[in-house]
C-alpha cells in the first residue's frame, strides 16, 4: 500500500513537471512567435528628404514646409546653443550632440541599429518624420500612402499622446507642462480637404 502511494506520488510529481515544462515551453514559443511578428519587418529609417518628395506640395498641405518650420526640424541644432549648453553643464554633459541623454530625443532613431538606418537619415534632422511615424522604408511609396491600411501594415504610425510624451515628460531636464491637444495644434500638418 505504502508503495503504491509513493508510486502515485512520483506520477502525480512527473506530470506536474511535464506539465510545467510543457507551459515554459509554450510561453518561449509565444514570445518567439510574437517577437518574430513584432520585429521581423525591420523597416528602415530613410530620412525626411524621402518624404518631401510627396509631402512638399500644396495638395499635401506643405506638410514638409510645416515641418520644417518646426521646433522638432531644430531639435538637434537647438544642442548646439548656449541654452543647451548651459542645461548640459549642470548634468555634467560636455557637448549635448555627443550626449546619448541629450540625443535619445533631439535626432530620429536615436539607439536604432545603424542596419535599420538608410544613410540618408542625418542627425541634423532633429526629430524628423519618421520619429513620429515610424521608419518609412516600405510605407514611402505613393502605391502604398494611397491605401492607409496598406500604409499602416507597412510601418506607417498614427502618432498619439503616448508617442509624445516619450520624450515631452518630466525626465527632459526643460519640461514645461505638456497638454497634449494644445502641443498638436502646433505641430498639426493635415492634409487638406478637397474644395468642391
Amino acid at each position: 500500500m505504502e508503495r503504491d502511494r509513493r508510486t502515485e506520488e512520483n506520477s502525480i510529481v512527473t506530470k506536474g513537471g511535464i506539465m510545467r515544462k510543457t507551459s515554459i515551453v509554450f510561453v518561449i514559443m509565444a514570445l518567439v512567435i510574437f517577437s518574430v511578428a513584432a520585429f521581423g519587418a525591420n523597416h528602415k529609417y530613410v530620412g525626411a528628404d524621402k518624404c518631401k518628395m510627396c509631402h512638399k506640395t500644396a495638395k499635401q498641405g506643405n506638410q514638409f514646409g510645416i515641418w520644417q518650420a518646426s521646433a522638432h526640424a531644430k531639435a538637434y541644432a537647438t544642442l548646439a546653443g548656449d541654452t543647451a549648453k548651459a542645461v548640459a553643464a549642470k548634468m555634467e554633459i560636455t557637448d549635448p550632440q555627443k550626449s546619448d541623454k541629450c540625443l535619445v530625443c533631439h535626432v530620429t532613431a536615436f539607439g536604432v541599429a545603424d542596419s535599420l538606418k538608410d544613410s540618408t537619415l542625418t542627425m541634423a534632422e532633429g526629430i524628423s518624420c519618421e520619429a513620429c511615424h515610424g521608419p518609412g522604408s516600405d510605407y514611402k511609396k505613393i502605391s502604398i500612402m494611397k491605401d492607409r491600411a496598406k500604409a499602416i501594415e507597412a510601418g506607417l504610425i498614427i502618432p498619439d499622446e503616448k508617442t509624445c510624451v516619450k520624450c515631452h515628460n518630466e525626465t527632459s531636464p526643460t519640461f514645461k507642462p505638456f497638454v497634449y491637444k494644445e502641443r498638436l495644434a502646433q505641430i498639426a500638418h493635415p492634409i487638406p480637404k478637397p474644395t468642391e
